[in-house]
């Protein structure tokens, strides 16, 4: 009778370890799933271009699906179009600058900067030289400027002249569409065009094949103080998910970072999404982009971070000299620094 019990009794505790065994392979894979990815859409400014690569580098990197976003990035025909998709809801964030968030927060949007990009604003006039050949503020005295009749650069060149002390009245500008303002100004149709910056590594070897030499006028390094585009998202967006854009910046700016430091990768990555651009074209433009992009402010603060004193007098320069058709927003109303990294991060 004993021997039996002990069998009975070993019996007993294998099927007891059996049982919870079983109760634990039930509950493991539940537990062992992954997390679904939160969906996202991020609308560029523009088609996609080789200053994108920074946002296709984070997608490419898998530092979006890290951070447990499936991010979407979707085209755009320029920022009014980007604040528009935002604003219905087509896309969760877009890459807008400055005057555009100010200008649409004073007819009714409700987008605000939760980072900046493009540290300095990338307006450019180029000339030849021979030429214009403008190389300082008080050349553009007598100018005459190819540009486009709905841009609002031309407003941005004439502010930047009254503060230097020029007559902004003196700038004579004329209507050049934009495919066709390169070929103007190489065909000396036009002394100068307006164009960003990003558009200089073209344009300067269309220049040489010309036997002339481009000239770079960037308002930024003379003096413009003035923060172009950076990430935006509508108020409500960033009420009801703090944590999902948290998520996106933080992962946004290590592919900023990423592409920055290694061009070559970012380019290969850009390729896999965009495959009509070319690697040359692109790492060419991400090195004006780095000029754009690193300052010693971001040395010292990280990539993203921005000053709110500066977004105070963007929009008094944009309010004074480009104008606003509705109620000028208060500065308070065009940004949150709460989005960014708690950790900066370094270029």
């Amino acid at each position: 009778m004993a021997a039996r019990f002990i069998v009975t009794k070993k019996r007993i505790v294998l099927i007891a370890l059996t049982a919870l065994g079983l109760a634990a392979s039930l509950v493991m894979p539940a537990a062992a799933q992954p997390k679904p990815l939160t969906k996202v859409t991020f609308s560029l400014d523009f088609i996609p271009l080789g200053r994108h690569a920074p946002w296709y580098a984070a997608l490419a990197e898998g530092y979006f699906k890290d951070a447990g976003l499936d991010v979407t990035i979707i085209p755009s025909q320029g920022t009014a179009q980007t604040v528009q998709a935002v604003q219905s809801g087509t896309a969760n964030l877009g890459f807008v600058d400055l005057p555009s968030v100010a200008l649409a927060r004073a007819n009714g949007s409700t987008l605000k900067l939760i980072a900046i990009n493009y540290e300095k604003a990338p307006y450019s006039i180029f000339s030849l030289d021979p030429g214009a050949n403008v190389t300082q503020p008080k050349q553009l005295e007598g100018l005459t400027l190819g540009s486009g009749s709905g841009s609002s650069t031309p407003k941005i060149i004439r502010g930047f002249m009254a503060q230097h002390g020029l007559d902004p009245s003196k700038l004579n500008v004329v209507d050049v569409a934009p495919p066709a303002r390169a070929s103007t100004l190489l065909a000396h149709k036009v002394p100068s065009i307006e164009f960003f910056v990003m558009s200089k590594p073209g344009l300067e070897a269309a220049a040489k094949e010309q036997h002339a030499q481009l000239r770079t006028f960037l308002l930024a390094d003379h003096g413009l103080e003035l923060y172009s585009n950076g990430i935006a998202a509508t108020d409500e967006y960033l009420k009801k998910n703090p944590d999902v854009v948290k998520r996106f910046v933080a992962a946004a700016l290590k592919g900023w970072k990423f592409a920055l430091d290694h061009a070559d990768k970012a380019a290969a990555d850009e390729l896999k999404y965009v495959p009509s651009l070319k690697p040359d074209v692109i790492k060419a433009e991400l090195t004006v982009v780095r000029g754009l992009a690193v300052t010693p402010d971001v040395r010292k603060h990280g990539l993203g971070w921005f000053d709110p004193a500066k977004v105070q007098s963007g929009l008094a320069f944009v309010v004074k000299y480009i104008g606003v058709s509705g109620t000028p927003p208060k500065a308070s109303d065009l940004y949150s620094t709460a989005f960014l990294p708690a950790k900066p991060i370094l270029p």
